[in-house]
């Protein structure tokens, strides 16, 4: 029989007949976020507010975007910008990794983290910035964002391009009127951007993208995009299938958000999803948390 003849990835991607595995580009193209859409429709539709951005690494284009220019509240996600600071900082000898800071020289909150609960009266820089980025440590975080400074952070914001993005406050128990009325705003897309430039070495230098990248790879929240993974979330930095994987979370009364890198052997997308929605009830906070699993697991379909 004369040879099948050549056909273009329209083509591949068009056909629905052949048994044979697709190329890579060919089969990533048949990939669909259709369940996602739905999901993100219904909250919606009960008045959530979303922005959501996926970005194909390898080809640097948008795979699913929606209201991705929109500013929201990012909860816990601002400390990036702030890791990002400290590890510039540790690269242009401005900070020093191992100096010590007194845990009674921040003021006390209790949110989240596990500082607080240990009987180290102290600890270095660097020991606190894994805190930060691997349990969401509020007592951490301030105290990083005490000796790195407001200003630096929010310069770091600007060099970096983002319009939509800033680090308001340092992380309280209780916000009052007087208080900035959230700890960090964000968009999708901008996210999105910084996880893609975190892997690829573009952030400041590739140094300090590595450092942070490391740093965000200890995260133990796999709960809502994560939870698709299958991955442990206390050992996840070297999966033996391939799996490639960076994130942080953010959450408050009524915001969830979820930024990160997840790569596999057909592809590699950053992505970034915010909802902030009515937390009535534990049906309402559960009906935003499925939706972001549903986005990890039309995530996992794509890279895999």
């Amino acid at each position: 029989m004369p040879p099948e003849p050549k056909r273009d990835t329209e083509s591949l991607r068009g056909s629905r007949r052949s048994n044979r595995r697709l190329p890579r580009r060919a089969a990533v193209g048949r990939r669909s976020f259709a369940s996602t859409l739905k999901a993100l429709d219904e909250l919606a539709a009960s008045g959530a507010r979303i922005s959501v951005r996926i970005n194909d690494l390898d080809r640097g284009t948008a795979v699913l975007s929606g209201d991705d220019f929109v500013t929201l509240p990012i909860a816990g996600l601002g400390i990036v910008p702030l890791l990002i600071e400290l590890a510039a900082a540790f690269e242009d000898g401005t900070l020093e990794p191992l100096e010590i800071i007194e845990r009674g020289s921040v003021k006390p909150v209790s949110v989240a983290g596990v500082w607080q609960h240990l009987k180290a009266p102290a600890l270095p820089l660097c020991d606190l910035a894994v805190l930060t980025a691997a349990s969401g440590d509020a007592l951490a975080a301030n105290a990083l964002l005490a000796r790195v400074g407001l200003p630096a952070v929010r310069a770091r914001i600007e060099q970096l391009g983002l319009a939509r993005s800033a680090l308001l406050d340092r992380v309280r128990d209780v916000r009052g009127p007087d208080d900035a009325p959230h700890f960090a705003l964000g968009s999708a897309r901008e996210l999105a951007e910084v996880f893609a430039a975190l892997v690829n070495s573009q952030v400041v230098s590739a140094g300090v993208s590595a450092q942070v990248a490391e740093w965000l790879s200890l995260n133990h929240d796999l709960s809502l995009v994560a939870s698709a993974t299958g991955l442990d979330p206390f050992a996840h930095e070297n999966d033996e299938h391939g799996l490639l994987f960076i994130n942080k979370t953010g959450r408050d009364a009524g915001i969830r958000v979820e930024a990160g890198v997840l790569a596999g052997p057909r592809a590699g997308v950053s992505y970034a999803l915010i909802v902030c929605f009515d937390d009535l009830s534990i049906t309402h906070r559960l009906r935003a948390h499925e939706a972001f699993r549903i986005l990890g697991t039309d995530l996992m379909e794509y890279v895999f």
